[in-house]
């Protein structure tokens, strides 16, 4: 039986349309996810299940009436966490069941705050105030608030997107044991292929167009473990067709004005300046971490972050490096850069010490910090006019244009950078990485604040300009999937504080790669077991006896 429906509705905003034509029926105690991306209207269609906004055509419709504003029979947990600062978890929870549960006794609604706090593994923090609170355990209060409020029905709009991938993976799993002891119907917003797949009955794909798209049923039996799931013929099969729907919807119609890569070989190849710059370099060991240590003093002593790093890698390897957030990752990345001192051991590149910051370790950071002033053809140029001073104006715009063309910003390359989406500002990022030819491309989770599909397609981008030139290159990731498909190798790390490499993978797929490729390839998923049994052994701040890391070959010198 339905207790939700969408009756041909459609939303817009002024002029601009977001929902198209929405049909759409919610089945009691299902777990229904739509899966969609930036810009394609699912906070929109979430606030109007809430009552928070209403169709401008069609109708949305509770239990056969018409949705006339919010209420408690649907409770919303959102993507931020909208804590009262100065109350405590408890406080925070009770505020709740003040509002909803006005007759019960002083002493029934204390149990209620207490059941429900307990329920998401709270009760040791219940009297922290936000402030003192992970991410992940304000977000857990969010749920315990909105499931204290006894809904029929539990709305979430992208709940865990703010979180890092072990947070958001542990709560995942709590969200679906929560559902599973309650069976209360569940709509979940998402752009997190893997997250629907763990949670969902049926997944939706809402379209960019906002259109409802294909449907899947998702047969897979509960409960779901994630490292068992990796074995799953059905499940493998279901998130292949699923990432080739939405790649083939999302990338054909996005709605940033990116365009495909093009294919574009300028006549003279390679620009002039980058074939002289990469003349003389050595093959092997060409970066060379030995014996690394980074330790930071604090009053109570000396910290070490990072122990005895040892990596060899060779000129033109891609390497992913990954792990549990804390283990000194990024750390290992800024003082390749020369952006952080090292405390013990070196770090060579191409036989000479790196010290201090130098356009030939160029980096592209999470967020790209553009000059917003500046057009994507100016922000590229800074860094090209320093690395080229004895190149012409025409070589040194030659190899401005190119990157921009290679990163799809050909018909961008004049916009100011305060006008770009976040997508197209990382293209800009990373075609100025490129530009600048750097010896070492040093890349600290450059994806990380993107949805899905914008992540998937710079991927992609990544991956096709990284062909043309080969440079050197580390790439810190949290994202399983990222790091395989990007790496030759990949290179595991150890919990901090002492962090070190815990273990290292060859990764022996074929180049030129895609997602879509990938998903089919044989050996993608044993891979993808290796990473994730690893990182399994480091959950929960977990320290193992590492397994002896191997390494590449080295060659005789």
């Amino acid at each position: 039986m339905s207790i939700l429906s969408f009756d041909n509705v459609s939303k817009g905003y002024g002029e601009t349309p977001v929902l198209n034509g929405i049909d759409l029926a919610v089945a009691e105690r299902e777990f229904l996810v739509i899966l969609g991306f930036s810009g394609t209207g699912k906070t929109t269609l979430i606030n109007l299940m809430a009552g928070l906004e209403t169709p401008s055509a069609g109708r949305v419709l509770f239990k056969g009436k018409p949705v006339a504003g919010p209420g408690p029979e649907r409770g919303v947990i959102f993507q931020n966490y909208s804590l009262m600062p100065w109350l405590t978890v408890a406080g925070n929870v009770r505020l709740a069941v003040d509002t909803v549960f006005p007759e019960l006794s002083g002493r029934e609604r204390t149990e209620k705050v207490a059941h429900y706090v307990e329920m998401v593994g709270l009760s040791h923090a219940a009297s922290r105030r936000p402030a003192e609170l992970s991410g992940g355990m304000r977000q857990r209060v969010n749920v315990a608030r909105a499931l204290a409020m006894d809904p029929e029905m539990l709305l979430l709009d992208e709940p865990l997107s703010a979180l890092d991938a072990l947070t958001r993976a542990n709560l995942a799993d709590e969200i679906e044991r929560i559902w599973e002891a309650d069976r209360k119907t569940c709509v979940l917003i998402t752009n997190d292929v893997d997250e629907a797949l763990i949670l969902a009955d049926r997944i939706v794909a809402l379209n960019p167009d906002g259109t409802l798209g294909a449907e899947f049923p998702v047969a897979i039996p509960r409960p779901r473990d994630r490292t068992a799931m990796n074995h799953d013929a059905a499940f493998k099969a279901l998130r292949a067709e699923v990432t080739t729907y939405l790649m083939d919807v999302g990338i054909a119609a996005k709605i940033e004005e990116t365009r495909r890569l093009p294919k574009v070989t300028p006549i003279h190849g390679l620009p002039a300046a980058q074939a002289k710059s990469a003349k003389g370099m050595i093959d092997t060991r060409f970066l060379d971490f030995s014996e690394l240590h980074k330790v930071y003093p604090t009053p109570k002593g000396p910290l070490t972050v990072v122990e005895d790093f040892d990596l060899k890698i060779d000129k033109g390897e891609f390497v992913s490096l990954i792990g549990h957030s804390g283990c000194g990752k990024s750390t290992v990345l800024t003082m390749a850069a020369g952006l952080n001192d090292i405390s013990q051991g070196a770090i060579k590149l191409d036989g000479r010490h790196v010290e201090g910051a130098d356009p030939e370790r160029a980096v592209v950071f999470q967020s790209p910090s553009l000059f917003p002033w500046l057009t994507a053809r100016e922000n590229v140029a800074v860094g090209v006019d320093r690395v080229y001073p004895q190149a012409s104006r025409a070589e040194r715009q030659e190899v401005v244009e190119y990157y921009l063309e290679r990163v799809g910003l050909a018909h961008a390359m004049n916009k100011p950078a305060q006008d770009l989406s976040n997508g197209m500002k990382q293209r800009v990022g990373i075609a100025r990485a490129f530009a600048l030819s750097p010896k070492l491309l040093l890349l600290d989770e450059p994806f990380g604040m993107l949805d899905s599909l914008t992540r998937w397609e710079l991927q992609e981008v990544l991956m096709e300009v990284w062909a043309a030139t080969r440079v050197t290159a580390i790439c810190v990731t949290h994202d399983v999937d990222e790091a395989i498909l990007l790496a030759d190798r990949v290179v595991m790390m150890t919990n901090g504080p002492r962090a070190t490499i815990g273990r290292i993978i060859d990764v022996d797929l074929p180049r030129p790669r895609s997602r879509k490729a990938l998903l089919e390839h044989p050996d993608y998923y044993n891979y993808r077991q290796d990473v994730l049994d690893f990182l399994q052994e480091y959950e929960h701040g977990a320290t193992p006896a590492p397994r002896p890391a191997v390494q590449k070959p080295i060659a005789a010198e």
